[in-house]
């Protein structure tokens, strides 16, 4: 399994559904590797090189056009969980989109799709308001943890701000470095941008076609790691003790805490209908796709916990 940010809280779902043993107890042996970016992730779901991508629904698209060949198993979590982070002392109060006049931010390819797609639907050119958005200085290569190099990006003075996750969020805002600008799942941002894109467990038609028991033993594994996490979000320390450095395994619980209202399975017709639109607007979607296209729908029915 593809995941395109590994030490974070973005697709921390899937994360702990290999670490936690969810997909062993489903008769799955099934490990966790660093790809990114995301666009690289799903093509190495394309050619063969791994069997799932836990990452950005609308990153399919980079691999499967018109998404042809690729189906979205499960939600990791609901909503566009990138926050934007700007440097402390610029002094941007929160949601004040004006203010990133002149600034650099660092976004990840693919991810910084959604910052762009905000900023225009709230009326902010970037090329008009000089605003740069751009790959975070030396976020190169596909074991590259964005969000911590990001945070550290920041810390430097390389960038103004960041779009990028929870994890790379809560190290600049405790350091006393970054402040929130927007919170996308907590309500910041323009009407409809929490829809845009969202976490998704992903595989190929021919997966599916070929071993339909594998795929549903995967949505699962990932059920079953959203239920445990609910029960207790303390189990997030577990995971990080097996894969990510000390600062950030002491963090992740709480930020997994704080995630547990978004965490579930289900992906409904209007999420798939604000990714289709999302990608459209970005011209990476060239028709109208039917939902059935995009979701495996034969699994509905293991989205909610039995």
């Amino acid at each position: 399994m593809a995941i395109p940010d590994l030490i974070s809280n973005s697709y921390f779902t899937a994360l702990a559904a290999a670490e936690l043993g969810h997909f062993a107890r489903h008769g799955l042996d099934v490990r966790a590797e660093l790809i990114f970016p995301v666009d690289r992730a799903y093509e190495a779901l394309r050619d063969g090189d791994v069997d799932f991508v836990a990452g950005a629904a609308h990153g399919a698209l980079a691999a499967f056009p018109e998404w042809r060949g690729v189906k979205l198993l499960g939600a990791l979590a609901q909503g566009m969980y990138w926050f934007l982070v700007m440097r402390k002392d610029l002094g941007i109060a929160r949601g004040d989109l004006a203010a990133l006049k002149g600034r650099r931010i660092g976004a990840a390819p693919w991810v910084e799709m959604g910052l762009r797609r905000l900023l225009a639907t709230a009326r902010v050119d970037p090329a008009r308001d000089g605003i740069t958005i751009a790959p975070v200085p030396g976020a190169t290569g596909a074991t590259t943890n964005f969000g911590l190099t990001a945070a550290q990006a920041l810390e430097d003075g390389k960038i103004d701000g960041f779009w990028a996750n929870g994890m790379a969020t809560e190290i600049a805002v405790t350091s006393g470095v970054g402040n929130i600008v927007l919170d996308v799942r907590r309500g910041d941002g323009p009407t409809g941008c929490f829809d845009y894109t969202f976490g998704a467990l992903a595989t190929t038609d021919r997966l599916i076609e070929n071993s339909p028991d594998i795929a549903a033993a995967a949505l699962n594994a990932l059920v079953d790691a959203q239920t445990d996490l609910k029960a207790d979000a303390g189990r997030a320390t577990l995971v990080g003790d097996k894969r990510f450095p000390p600062r950030e395994t002491g963090l992740i619980a709480q930020i997994v805490e704080r995630d547990l209202p978004y965490y579930d399975a289900a992906i409904s017709e209007k999420a798939i209908a604000g990714v289709v639109g999302f990608a459209q607007a970005l011209g990476v979607l060239n028709r109208n796709v039917e939902y059935r296209d995009i979701v495996a729908t034969q699994f509905s029915h293991l989205w909610a916990y039995p």
